[in-house]
């Protein structure tokens, strides 16, 4: 199924996001080490976003087929950049979880984090630092 992005250049180094079927507007702009004025996320600010987005949703799906309650995960993302080129080198990610899971409920909704979208689509030479915190 395609979803389909608009995006329109604002000037100033910043872009108006917006999503097709929703319609919901995100606005980015460059952060301050790369001639912007840091006042939104930067395009890869979105993309380090974005994989703890996908993580918890995907163990949301879980949890939610299998009757485990996921109300307190919450995650801390950091992004590192790398120069020559200028890419994301680094990305720390701590996933906070919720308390009284089970061993294997933890293995499973590990598992299923590491499966989802964004994580499968990252290049294979950004380190990733990824832990879940119980």
């Amino acid at each position: 199924m395609a979803v389909e992005i608009k995006g329109q250049y604002k000037g100033d180094l910043r872009v108006e996001l917006t999503h097709g079927p929703s319609k919901c507007v995100i606005n980015t702009d460059a952060p301050v080490d790369n001639n912007g004025k840091g006042e939104s996320f930067s395009p890869t600010d979105l993309v380090v976003s974005a994989l703890g987005a996908c993580m918890v949703t995907i163990m949301g799906i879980i949890a939610k087929r299998d009757g485990i309650s996921l109300n307190e995960v919450s995650f801390r993302a950091e992004k590192h950049m790398a120069e020559n080129p200028r890419r994301i080198g680094k990305i720390i990610l701590e996933i906070k979880m919720p308390s009284g899971l089970t061993d294997e409920q933890k293995k499973k909704l590990e598992r299923a984090a590491h499966t989802c979208p964004v994580h499968q689509s990252l290049r294979s030479d950004i380190e990733q630092d990824i832990k879940f915190i119980y």
